[in-house]
């Protein structure tokens, strides 16, 4: 099996003053093992306005600051957009692209992550690409198709040789906040099926080199199951990254065998 370095990523959505991201960073980073013994990547998600605060507050402690959102364009007529260099420029790692409410609130397309993808990665970003089907989708049936075509579409651009610098995030839309969550069977189903597609677009190598992450629902409580299949490498943490415990308890899961 390859190894797939586990990614923990929590995304705070629109919460964090900047005194609250200072406050968070320090309880989290007394909760978690030094860089050197820590069995996984850790990021957090965070609003634009506390990207600085978390940079600062992180610096030199390996967990990586990730934007929700930037544009492809570099300058321009694109009032309240947010560029890759600009994110560079305060020193963030990466940054969360196609999250399901971002395409659902804001008319987020596969078209324009064909261009945020490879945007990203020019800039030096490390994206995390999110791809889910909503639940009326999934009873139909359509489950498989929509998933192949967002990450065929999405990845169309990237070059092969940087494939694997591509976090891909599946989100269940429909366990999103819902309190529901897929089954550990499921979530290896779909991951399967993602790094299939994704061998289909590039090789089978570069399949096996990219992290897949799970997003729904995920807790201290459920974690463990989720991340034990072979093709999950990781988790997207929505409500429960918002308390830096429940957090570190998701984090420090990698330190313990799954059962």
């Amino acid at each position: 099996m390859p190894d797939r370095r586990p990614y923990i990523a929590g995304n705070w959505k629109l919460w964090g003053t900047r005194a609250q991201a200072a406050a968070y960073c320090e309880k989290l980073l007394a909760l978690l093992p030094d860089p050197g013994r820590r069995p996984a990547d850790v990021s957090l998600c965070v609003p634009f306005t506390a990207l600085e605060t978390c940079v600062e507050a992180l610096d030199g402690s390996g967990v990586l600051v990730c934007a929700q959102n930037m544009s492809a364009e570099e300058s321009g007529a694109y009032t309240g957009e947010v560029s890759a260099q600009m994110l560079r420029e305060l020193g963030v790692d990466g940054v969360v692209l196609g999250h399901s409410e971002r395409r659902e609130y804001n008319g987020e397309t596969d078209g324009a992550l064909q261009d945020k993808v490879p945007a990203a990665l020019a800039a030096g970003l490390k994206p995390i690409l999110c791809v889910g089907e909503t639940e009326e989708e999934r009873q139909a049936g359509d489950m498989e198709r929509k998933l192949r075509h967002q990450v065929g579409e999405a990845l169309q651009d990237v070059p092969d040789e940087r494939i694997a610098e591509v976090v891909v995030a599946y989100e269940p839309i429909w366990a999103i906040g819902t309190g529901e969550v897929a089954t550990p069977d499921d979530a290896q189903e779909v991951c399967y099926a993602i790094r299939t597609r994704i061998a289909e677009v590039f090789s089978g190598e570069a399949a096996a080199a990219v992290r897949l992450l799970y997003g729904g629902s995920v807790k201290a409580g459920n974690v463990a199951g989720i991340m034990g299949k072979a093709d999950v490498d990781g988790c997207l943490v929505g409500g429960a990254s918002l308390q830096a415990d429940e957090f570190g308890g998701i984090c420090r899961h990698y330190e313990m065998p799954v059962l």
